[in-house]
């Protein structure tokens, strides 16, 4: 039998949106109708009303694959997110900058020891660190190498 926790899905996908879904509440009917829980990590419309959207996606399996035909359905493009971020522990001067525009909290700041910490685990791959970096530290990785 399985647990909550191994039929649980979590993955980061990139949407893409046709001007006649963009302006409909399909996103919103993942939360609302299948009961998934998504972060919106980057999201933007062309003046063509074109849309794309990353965001961090989690629920059970069932509900995730559903969720993603309803999607498809309403002409959304759906590919998962084919990179993560790395960070060279020895590049890393903990000067803190990163924490300032993580969207999910994975850099954070640890008061007692005054060094950043980076939870892997939590990071959207948005790489918005990976542009304040002074160091370069911080990386964006593809699935197939380095960006």
């Amino acid at each position: 039998m399985e647990t909550p926790q191994e039929n649980t899905l979590r993955k980061i996908i990139y949407l893409t949106f046709p001007p006649e879904s963009s302006n409909k509440p399909v996103v919103c009917d993942l939360a609302r109708v299948y009961g998934l829980v998504f972060n919106i990590s980057k999201a933007q419309i062309t003046p063509r009303h074109e849309g794309q959207m990353t965001m961090d996606i989690s629920g059970p399996k069932e509900a995730f694959d559903a969720g993603m035909t309803y999607l498809k359905e309403h002409g959304v493009g759906v590919v998962p997110a084919a990179q993560r971020v790395s960070r060279d522990e020895d590049r890393c001067i903990h000067c803190g900058v990163c924490t300032a525009l993580c969207p999910t909290r994975a850099l954070s700041l640890n008061i007692e020891t005054r060094l950043v910490e980076f939870h892997e685990d939590t990071c959207s791959a948005c790489g918005m660190c990976t542009k304040v970096c002074p160091v370069a530290a911080m990386e964006i990785l593809l699935e197939n190498g380095v960006m």
